[in-house]
């Protein structure tokens, strides 16, 4: 099968059934002892890097330029004039699902057009476990940290959905005490530990941003896929997504959230209104380079902990 990157959420189950193998590029920064030259976002940076030099041994990659990521525009231009053959893919800001529709068709085109329908229904299938480990993790039935490592998973599927299917029957309940309800909000931390140091501070995530939007989001077909895609929150307007937000936090009876942003991304410029608008105690962090979690943001996450059992 082709390796097919993509940059950010694109619909495995359409690469899937074009015959691909979806690799999600990111998901192997946080674990690299990669560091950019390009002092930007080191998310994009680093992935930018690694495939001008051709280190993940793709055969085309998908950028996604309007979506959760607007560097991912420029840096996947820059792949896209290494000779990498490169798809630019768009969500509809306003949720169109007919533009979110010739969106899939073009993509279509370009993987080679469907030749496995049936793994529509296999992904779907898959997804519905992934909600349901969703769901245990916030009755304190399964760590949030492997929850994590799960639902980030959701973007690819490993390339190999049977594979995936056999890691997620795998995965152990226990009775996990919570006694520090956390949301996780804005793209996942590039800290390859942060679960684990947030769940040894008391703290656990029982909800996960940009990971909970790779298992909710599926469809049995194209026009299935872009009525349930074109909802996806990180690429609608702000109040789209806050308006999401409170419905999820409110169901999973959050005592606090932290906003996880970027250095030098997008996203650090919506803090501001995301604290007007969500009625909760909130953590700012700003993260940079890939690696553990630095021994100040442990110290801040600490002293988070201290204000919510207070409160």
């Amino acid at each position: 099968m082709p390796k097919i990157g993509i940059t950010a959420l694109v619909p495995p189950e359409l690469i899937f059934a074009c015959g691909g193998q979806p690799y999600d590029v990111n998901n192997v920064i946080p674990a690299s002892k990669k560091y950019s030259k390009n002092k930007l976002c080191a998310w994009t940076a680093i992935w930018q890097e690694m495939l001008v030099k051709r280190e993940f041994g793709i055969d085309s990659l998908i950028v996604v330029a309007g979506g959760d990521c607007h560097n991912a525009l420029v840096d996947g231009q820059k792949a896209a004039m290494s000779g990498i053959p490169t798809h630019f893919f768009f969500y509809p800001f306003d949720g169109d699902h007919k533009y979110m529709e010739s969106q899939l068709y073009s993509l279509c085109s370009f993987l080679g057009d469907i030749k496995y329908p049936e793994k529509f229904r296999q992904i779907k299938e898959l997804k519905k476990a992934g909600q349901l480990i969703d769901k245990k993790r916030i009755n304190g039935k399964i760590s949030s940290a492997e929850t994590f490592r799960i639902l980030i998973s959701f973007s690819d599927l490993w390339g190999d959905p049977d594979k995936f299917k056999r890691a997620i029957a795998t995965v152990q309940e226990n009775d996990i005490e919570i006694n520090n309800r956390i949301a996780l909000i804005g793209v996942p931390p590039i800290y390859h530990d942060f679960h684990d140091i947030a769940q040894s501070l008391d703290l656990q995530i029982v909800f996960d941003e940009l990971p909970y939007e790779f298992v909710r989001h599926t469809g049995t077909g194209i026009s299935e896929v872009a009525r349930d895609y074109c909802d996806y929150t990180f690429a609608r307007p702000l109040d789209f997504r806050i308006e999401f937000l409170q419905k999820e936090l409110e169901k999973r009876k959050v005592d606090g959230v932290i906003h996880y942003t970027q250095f030098a991304c997008h996203h650090m410029l919506e803090d501001e209104i995301l604290r007007n608008r969500l009625d909760y105690p909130m953590l700012t962090i700003q993260g940079d380079l890939p690696g553990k979690t630095p021994e100040q943001i442990k110290l801040r996450l600490e002293a988070f902990r201290e204000v919510l059992e207070r409160s």
